[in-house]
């Protein structure tokens, strides 16, 4: 594997690393940077491109359970956090209630997404749709949120925040931009929304990978090896240091910096693609 193939996995797992978890679509940047830029695709294969992508989202996970453990553990009872009401404590239902409507329509629409949806031209309609959702959150939530914990959410409210989650299998449209705005106009406080995304996150991306995975493993191959460990080491720590920052950052600045940003991105794309 030649040097400048290893940078490439190295960009790409940074790409996927500081996207992944902020706002801003890490499926939009990696369509973009990819597609664009270094066309992974052309030296290793079809199979082996989306074995790496599925890779570098591993990384990602692993940063989430690293960063949020104390929690993802309470979840399956290897770690218990005191509450002062201990019967409305956030549990593993609140996830899975959290999750099931996006899953079921993602298994529903895999194909159509698949065949449609993954391409630089659509990524630049959703960059603008979730920044206007973004705004709309922004603008018109509650200006006092009622729900400023993960132990204050209810399932109703679990599962309303699921259901804009949706919005995220437009590949660009991103899928903390879609539950961090959800959770807001839902009245929880950017942080409390932004905790929920990202223990949605887990279970989510795994499944997600767990699935690629079996789809596509005949087609993995081991001569590009050093390639997926790269990009996964990469993406692990990039990670890392996004979610820590996104973490302090949401509280102050709120989601209309991201907004504006993926607006300009979009308008780039759309005069490289259109013009």
């Amino acid at each position: 594997m030649e040097f400048l193939e290893l940078l490439k996995a190295l960009i790409l797992g940074f790409v996927e690393g500081m996207t992944e978890f902020a706002p801003v679509s890490s499926t939009g940047h990696m369509i973009i940077v990819d597609d664009m830029w270094l066309k992974t695709e052309e030296f290793l294969g079809k199979y082996s491109a989306n074995t790496f992508k599925i890779v570098v989202q591993l990384g990602s996970i692993l940063a989430v359970v690293v960063v949020m453990w104390k929690r993802l553990f309470s979840l399956v009872g290897l770690y218990k956090i005191d509450t002062e009401e201990s019967s409305k404590q956030f549990n593993l239902l609140h996830v899975i209630v959290g999750i099931i409507p996006a899953g079921v329509l993602g298994v529903l629409l895999e194909d159509f997404i698949d065949k449609n949806l993954f391409g630089v031209e659509t990524v630049i309609f959703s960059l603008v749709a979730g920044s206007i959702l973004m705004i709309v959150a922004d603008k018109f939530g509650p200006k006092k949120p009622s729900i400023v914990s993960l132990d204050q959410i209810t399932y109703a409210k679990a599962f309303k925040v699921g259901l804009v989650q949706c919005l995220s299998l437009w590949p660009g449209f991103s899928r903390s931009g879609a539950t961090i705005s959800g959770g807001v106009l839902f009245g929880m406080s950017h942080k409390t929304a932004a905790d929920f995304t990202f223990i949605m996150a887990v279970p989510i991306m795994a499944g997600a990978s767990l699935i690629s995975v079996v789809k596509n493993w005949e087609d993995i191959d081991m001569n590009h090896l050093s390639f997926y460990v790269v990009g996964f080491i990469s993406a692990f720590v990039f990670a890392l240091i996004s979610i820590k920052f996104f973490l302090k950052l949401i509280s102050r600045v709120k989601l209309m910096p991201f907004a504006i940003y993926r607006i300009i991105l979009a308008a780039i794309l759309a005069v490289i693609v259109f013009m």
